[in-house]
């Protein structure tokens, strides 16, 4: 008999945990069958960006919001992860990064930046002579996606008014967002990630009053993977820091 262990493995580690037929199903061929339930999903997914709209709407401040993002079941992700990662920092910093998803420690421990990648976070922000507790750390969403992949379009769109409402409640000099998904979520610029490190934007939402300055670095999992990219990380902190110097009080 043939040992399926290492496909159920595999399929188990990729989120599958369900399966519903013996035998495959061709969806491809059954027009009805298949444009039924993604016109079904693409509906459910407008319906919680428009629930998700309404409760940041509705937060006063950040632990409102807090519990509202907690209590929130309309982001698929949640019923895969094991914890919501809100936050992690003080409020009143004058630096508010933005990530891009949970990964298995974060997603472990309730934290953003809490493993290899947070780590190196750490050691980044401390080149500048600050350190976690001078910060405030986010995400572009707030659970794990099934075996790190990257967060969806939709996925995205769905949190992203809590993301914007947490920026205006934290209300930072500078938002620094942290690898490309982040970028994605909050500005609209489609050029590479090494183009958009070299200038500054101003960064608004419904929610703000005003623009608030926002730089873009890789992501520290990308740096772990091309340790060659660091000194650009080290320049692009420099210039980082320069900012909060000259930024008036």
């Amino acid at each position: 008999m043939k040992d399926f262990s290492n496909y159920i493995k595999y399929f188990v580690e990729a989120g599958v945990d369900t399966f519903l037929e013996n035998e495959p199903n061709n969806l491809t061929t059954q027009t009805e069958a298949f444009e039924g339930p993604t016109k079904k999903k693409t509906g459910n997914a407008q319906l919680s960006v428009v629930d998700a709209r309404s409760l940041a709407n509705s937060a006063k401040n950040l632990a409102q919001l807090r519990e509202i993002v907690q209590n929130f079941n309309g982001c698929d992700l949640k019923k895969t992860a094991k914890n919501t990662v809100f936050a992690d920092g003080v409020a009143s910093a004058e630096i508010m990064f933005v990530g891009e998803a949970p990964g298995a420690n974060e997603d472990a421990r309730g934290i953003p930046f809490c493993g290899q990648s947070g780590k190196l976070l750490d050691n980044i922000v401390r080149s500048i002579g600050l350190s976690r507790s001078d910060v405030y750390i986010t995400n572009t969403v707030f659970w794990r996606p099934p075996a790190n992949r990257r967060p969806t379009p939709a996925e995205i769109k769905i949190c992203r008014p809590f993301v914007e409402k947490h920026i205006a409640l934290v209300k930072p000099k500078i938002i620094v967002l942290v690898g490309s998904t982040a970028v994605e979520s909050l500005l609209t610029e489609q050029i590479n990630m090494h183009q958009l490190r070299n200038e500054f934007y101003n960064y608004t939402n419904e929610y703000l009053d005003s623009p608030i300055k926002t730089a873009v670095i890789f992501h520290p999992s990308y740096l772990l993977r091309q340790q060659t990219k660091k000194k650009l990380m080290w320049g692009d902190m420099l210039k980082l820091s320069q900012f909060l110097q000259n930024y008036p009080s």
